[in-house]
């Protein structure tokens, strides 16, 4: 992480070095417990030469905290080709990789920024919130999304947020499984909504149709199968209002 030797670096380079240093030491501990000095140490510079760049820890930390998010939209994109069951597996691998490597930097960054003040966190945290949404919503093909549909993508964009914030105190479940619960749950939260909406059952129908049977959905489908000759019956409610 140090550079050993100072060396002549031109502006952006030095920059790009500071953000890099900082996002690194970001990483692996929050924010308030990273000083300038350690960031200069490790960046091989002396301090006043860090606030040559930045004003102050914060501006490093909103930089480094800028690439960060960038990264993490960036796992979200997928190729819209094959089954949505294993495009989303994919898309969970990438994302729980970022949280694997960034540990206390995803936690800081979907926590809002430094103690002490306002900062640009919850505007590039929302940012990438909706650009997960944006991309699970193309890969649906649905170019004007019902609320529904809003609602199922939004929540389940914020469920994996917590429970991959949840997965890193301990990681007691193995990560193989919550990507795939992660995907089982967005098939279970749609389909709920599907069995109140026509047009959500139209969605869901068409994604269920082009899933394999041994696909990350039709595995779902297998093991709701398995679970209902045991359920018990269920007497249907009255709704406020019927006769």
């Amino acid at each position: 992480m140090t550079t050993g030797v100072r060396r002549r670096m031109g502006v952006d380079e030095r920059r790009a070095q500071l953000i890099g240093v900082a996002l690194e030491l970001f990483s692996t501990r929050s924010p308030d417990e990273v000083s300038v000095d350690e960031i200069a140490s490790a960046a091989g510079i002396s301090r006043p030469l860090v606030y040559h760049y930045f004003p102050g820890k914060r501006s490093l930390y909103e930089a480094a905290l800028k690439r960060a998010a960038d990264d993490l939209s960036g796992r979200f994109l997928e190729a819209h080709e094959g089954p949505l069951g294993a495009r989303l597996i994919r898309v969970m691998h990438r994302f729980f990789d970022f949280v694997e490597e960034h540990g206390p930097g995803f936690a800081a960054l979907v926590r809002g920024g430094p103690a002490g003040g306002p900062s640009s966190a919850d505007a590039l945290v929302d940012g990438v919130r909706q650009s997960a949404y944006e991309q699970i919503v193309a890969h649906l093909g649905v170019r004007t999304p019902p609320a529904r549909l809003e609602l199922v993508v939004r929540s389940w964009v914020a469920l994996a947020e917590s429970t991959a914030l949840l997965w890193l105190d301990g990681k007691r479940v193995p990560r193989a499984e919550l990507e795939l619960q992660l995907v089982h749950d967005f098939a279970a939260l749609a389909s709920v909504s599907a069995a109140y909406d026509q047009e959500m059952a139209g969605i869901m129908l068409r994604v269920f149709a082009q899933e394999p049977a041994d696909g990350p959905l039709g595995e779902l489908l297998a093991r709701l199968m398995v679970l209902a000759p045991a359920a018990p019956a269920v007497p249907s409610q009255r709704l406020p209002g019927d006769p």
